[in-house]
């Protein structure tokens, strides 16, 4: 029982941790919407999957398609994501990270890593 205790106490301290640096100026200004797309949008580029616009609509079925498309769009204008162009057909979108999602990440990553060394 004590070794769930402990990753229970070590997940909340990242919870705090997360909380801690969402409040820093430098850190990402994502609503709750956007940052479930983004980590959904992550999980699919970790496999290295290409995701098309479509298909990152569709990937939240909780929220309608244009909500999702009005999402993607705020992301891109936050600088998290960006459109690519398939190579053969023009009218393919791909929905890639930008520099500042690989930092956002890392971000998280460190509130993990530090988490778990406590």
């Amino acid at each position: 029982m004590a070794k769930n205790t402990d990753l229970s106490q070590m997940y909340l301290k990242y919870l705090h941790l997360v909380q801690s640096i969402r409040a820093l100026p430098s850190f990402p200004d994502l609503d709750a919407v956007e940052a479930q797309m983004l980590n959904t949008l992550a999980t699919a580029w970790f496999k290295e999957k290409k995701i098309t616009v479509l298909e990152a609509m569709v990937m939240l079925p909780e929220i309608s398609t244009t909500t999702a498309h009005l999402r993607l769009k705020l992301l891109r204008k936050k600088g998290m994501i960006d459109l690519q162009l398939d190579e053969i057909d023009n009218r393919v979108k791909y929905v890639v990270p930008t520099k500042a999602a690989h930092q956002y990440f890392g971000q998280l990553g460190k509130c993990m890593a530090t988490a778990n060394a406590a």
